[in-house]
């Protein structure tokens, strides 16, 4: 697959999934094809993308179906999915599941622990327990000033700050 020095660098996962307006398959495909990294593979860069993010099989059968008629949760993976069709070095996930029911959010979660072997891995997140199953890395911020930061074990389990030993125990924030 060709890119170019500059694409495909960061795929983005947002709070909110937003598939464009086009199919299923035409969600995959739109980076590869302006990146110019089909090469005539489009058929199976879509097909091993909607794999990766477990969308595959519900979805095998209708491509050519609007991307905005999935649920919330398969439009986050098929965003997902777009995002990695590019095949980024880093993804930044902003709020990647604040806006999902409780199994789905779960199920990203579970993709992104996988991910992260491939891919660097940027996470902002509010939700301390996610923090605590996803992170190898924390930076805590407060108001815009960094607090504190350092490795997940040793973050979550010797805070040396006040500030985020307050905020861990949930008495502030």
């Amino acid at each position: 697959m060709k890119k170019d020095k500059f694409s495909g660098r960061i795929g983005l996962l947002a709070q909110k999934p937003f598939p464009l307006p086009m199919s299923i398959y035409d969600n995959i495909a739109y980076g590869p094809r302006i990146h110019g990294m089909a090469n005539g593979g489009l058929d199976k860069i879509v097909q091993s993308h909607l794999q990766d993010v477990g969308l595959w099989d519900e979805v095998k059968d209708r491509l050519k179906a609007p991307a905005t008629g999935l649920s919330v949760g398969q439009q986050q993976r098929l965003c997902l999915a777009r995002s990695l069709a590019v095949e980024p070095e880093i993804v930044l996930c902003d709020e990647s599941t604040a806006s999902l029911d409780p199994i789905s959010a779960r199920g990203i979660e579970s993709l992104l622990r996988k991910l992260k072997e491939k891919y660097t891995l940027v996470m902002v997140t509010h939700d301390i327990d996610q923090a605590r199953r996803l992170a190898d890395y924390v930076v805590f911020m407060w108001l815009g000033e960094l607090i504190e930061h350092g490795p997940a074990r040793s973050f979550f389990d010797q805070p040396a700050h006040d500030l985020t030993r307050a905020y861990l125990a949930r008495e502030i924030g």
